[in-house]
């Protein structure tokens, strides 16, 4: 089984003749996912790879296609009016892989697209994959092999990094999120844990978290309150000097809240199983199973 991504999945994606939007395309096409349409102002008419229709509009391209999943390749200052129109043309999921967006769009954003009821992940995240499924964004999909344990990270490279140890130990992944490192994102860990908890396809579950802000507390609750499969936790940024940001916009210590300390004080005392090093994942997870 999966979250959030699934064999009824129709994607699209916004910005497919760019330069990423066509070099993640091809990857999505080769590892099986449903793209079955893209979209750019301007292109209309035109095939990608001489077989995915390209629409001017996003609500054009559901009308032809049923799309209900979306991907986002488009420069930060468009990145906001994309979103809106993908929730406005009644997509369910949206993926939005662009960094560097303006904090104050996605404020205005996020709210409208919860209103229609979509699912935003990210901004400035690596996106989803369901090994064996389908993926959308920019997860190898060479890492990953199918299995029982899901996976939920804000931070790309440490995705990949954890994925494939367990891969190469021969540990599969039913459903990988990357949900992103800005202050402002549409998936928390909370909404994933929860997902990860009601999958039958899910075992055992996978938490990367980094300094700042107290999400990874909140979600190390939840993981106590409402988690019944093990879970296994790492924060990255563990020397990072206080008040210095490290990477990802939302990463920023301010006061005790946001050290990686705190965080894995509160992952051990809610009974998460706390990785010292990325490898350690394999032997974690090994003994949870």
């Amino acid at each position: 089984m999966s979250i959030f991504l699934g064999p009824d999945t129709r994607l699209l994606v916004q910005g497919i003749t760019g330069r990423d939007g066509s070099f993640h395309a091809r990857q999505m096409l080769e590892y099986g996912t449903a793209l079955v349409a893209g979209v750019t102002p301007g292109k209309g008419g035109k095939r990608f790879e001489d077989r995915v229709p390209v629409f001017d509009t996003v609500a054009e391209a559901v009308a032809a296609t049923g799309a209900n999943a979306s991907v986002l390749y488009v420069p930060p200052s468009l990145a906001a009016g994309a979103i809106a129109e993908a929730a406005d043309a009644g997509i369910g999921l949206i993926v939005c892989i662009t960094e560097g967006i303006p904090t104050v769009d996605m404020l205005r954003v996020l709210p409208y697209v919860r209103e229609k009821g979509a699912r935003l992940v990210g901004p400035n995240c690596p996106g989803v994959i369901s090994p064996g499924i389908g993926k959308i964004g920019i997860i190898p999909g060479n890492i990953c092999r199918p299995g029982r344990v899901g996976l939920v990270s804000r931070s790309g490279t440490l995705t990949y990094e954890v994925v494939n140890h367990l891969t190469r130990n021969g540990i599969g992944q039913s459903s990988c999120v990357g949900i992103g490192g800005d202050p402002v994102i549409g998936t928390s860990f909370i909404d994933c844990l929860a997902g990860f908890e009601a999958d039958p396809g899910t075992d055992a579950i996978v938490m990367i978290g980094e300094i700042g802000g107290t999400d990874e507390q909140r979600a190390a609750a939840f993981v106590k309150a409402h988690v019944s499969k093990p879970v296994v936790g790492f924060i990255a940024g563990q020397t990072a000097p206080p008040g210095r940001r490290m990477g990802h916009a939302g990463a920023i210590i301010s006061g005790a809240s946001g050290t990686a300390a705190e965080k894995l004080t509160a992952f051990r005392a809610n009974g998460i199983a706390v990785m010292e090093r990325p490898v350690d994942v394999v032997e974690l997870i090994g003994a949870s199973r």
